[in-house]
């Protein structure tokens, strides 16, 4: 593989989460191109919720991205850098479901776009879940919804769940409790 040296960064936009830099970066033949980097400061956690019966607490909202609509596993970023994952995805659970559970318990970590973005997120099960109460955010408009996990599956398989975390998560899960 040929070896690449980054000659610059340069700090494009600098957001509340985000910062945007521009990266002059060589070649080990000399040719030089700018790439884009996203670094995400925080770091992100999600949650898949599983009712006692089985069946898994998804949210619904509109992403700005997609100009659409999409079915997720909760999930947020963490208050801080120092705030553990598990307790991050435990209190977006809350918020956005309205469903709380004291059994927590890691499945994967990922990095979400790895060709120019930085941002991890862990990835956790929830189960023996309790109702709680929701705190959504004055910006944010959730609908809960609760499927199987063969439903969910056949929406991975049919491209109508598109999100990287929750494709990973359900395809973990699902490899998890039949192996």
């Amino acid at each position: 593989m040929e070896e690449m040296k980054r000659l610059n960064r340069e700090l494009m936009y600098k957001g509340a989460i985000l910062d945007i830099y521009k990266d002059t970066m060589e070649f080990a033949n000399g040719t030089q191109e700018e790439w884009d980097f996203v670094h995400h400061r925080m770091g992100a956690a999600a949650i898949l919720p599983v009712l006692p019966d089985g069946r898994i607490v998804m949210v619904r909202q509109y992403r700005n991205a997609l100009e659409r609509e999409t079915l997720e596993i909760p999930a947020g970023c963490r208050d801080s850098v120092t705030e553990d994952t598990g307790i991050c995805a435990a209190r977006e659970m809350e918020e956005e479901t309205g469903y709380k559970s004291s059994h927590v318990e890691y499945l994967l970590s990922l990095r979400t776009t790895v060709a120019f973005c930085d941002e991890f997120v862990d990835v956790y099960v929830a189960k023996d879940l309790e109702k709680g109460t929701r705190h959504l955010d004055d910006a944010e408009s959730i609908d809960v919804e609760i499927y199987t996990l063969e439903e969910l599956c056949q929406m991975v398989y049919e491209g109508k769940i598109q999100d990287s975390k929750t494709v990973a998560a359900i395809m973990a899960y699902s490899n998890k409790i039949k192996g």
